[in-house]
């Protein structure tokens, strides 16, 4: 079976080697260069085996994109603290939803309205839009990409459809098909980025239910999200022509 690899980043100025992946499932570091082939150079090295290959990296690659502890020690906050977030940001916020369903939409009255209907209601009044909107005609970015399957599962058809209030509060909304996604190995990971400085990374159970949220504010971890998150924008359209697409394959 294939590693499930993580590109970690790269020094190169034109996005080429070297480079640093990592094997999500063994932890293993996967280093990307130049071969080192000069028999000389070679011979120097110590506890070199016949079916070993060196390659040469500059410092700079493992000091970036290198792991800076062997276990990382997660730094989890609660609910609260995660809500206050959204009123601290100072420039931008962006959500990366990546599963099938979320129980905290099935426990919404709007969600039932949707499966009855086949139209979600929605409050503008609520804390949550109340919270958006103020920050939106601040002139705050605030977007999210939501990741798509091939036919939408209920839970994202509901989202679909609720895009509509997202969007009346200020939010860029955006849909990707998840064969886009999967076809660059984008991680299937939800979580907010704050300012391009600060990830929140949302951790479900199997039955959708949000458990904890993860602060990530190491540089070289913080990058890795923003490059998933400009992968992510690249590939996906507006919620209303997504919308258009799924109503035509219907």
């Amino acid at each position: 079976m294939a590693r499930r690899l993580r590109f970690n980043g790269t020094d190169s100025k034109n996005g080429g080697c070297p480079a640093v992946h990592e094997d999500l499932d063994t932890g293993e570091i996967v280093v990307q260069g130049t071969p080192l082939t000069d028999p000389d150079d070679v011979a120097q090295l110590q506890h070199f085996g016949s079916g070993d290959i060196a390659v040469v990296v500059p410092r700079e690659l493992l000091v970036n994109h290198g792991p800076k502890e062997i276990t990382r020690v997660p730094k989890l906050i609660d609910l609260e603290e995660f809500g206050r977030l959204f009123q601290s940001f100072e420039h931008s916020a962006w959500h990366l939803e990546t599963r099938r369903g979320y129980a905290s939409d099935r426990e919404d009255a709007s969600y039932a309205a949707f499966v009855e209907t086949g139209s979600a209601t929605w409050d503008l009044d609520s804390e949550w839009c109340t919270t958006i909107r103020e920050q939106t005609s601040r002139g705050k970015y605030v977007g999210r990409v939501r990741v798509t399957d091939n036919p939408p599962t209920t839970g994202q058809l509901f989202l679909l459809d609720y895009a509509k209030c997202n969007a009346a509060t200020g939010e860029d909304v955006r849909n990707v098909w998840r064969s886009d996604t999967d076809r660059i190995h984008l991680p299937a990971a939800d979580f907010w980025i704050f300012d391009s400085r600060l990830v929140a990374l949302l951790n479900f159970d199997d039955a959708d239910t949000l458990l904890d949220v993860e602060v990530i504010t190491e540089p070289a971890e913080v990058l890795r999200y923003c490059q998933v998150r400009d992968a992510a924008r690249h590939l996906s359209i507006p919620y209303d022509q997504f919308a258009a697409q799924v109503a035509a394959n219907d």
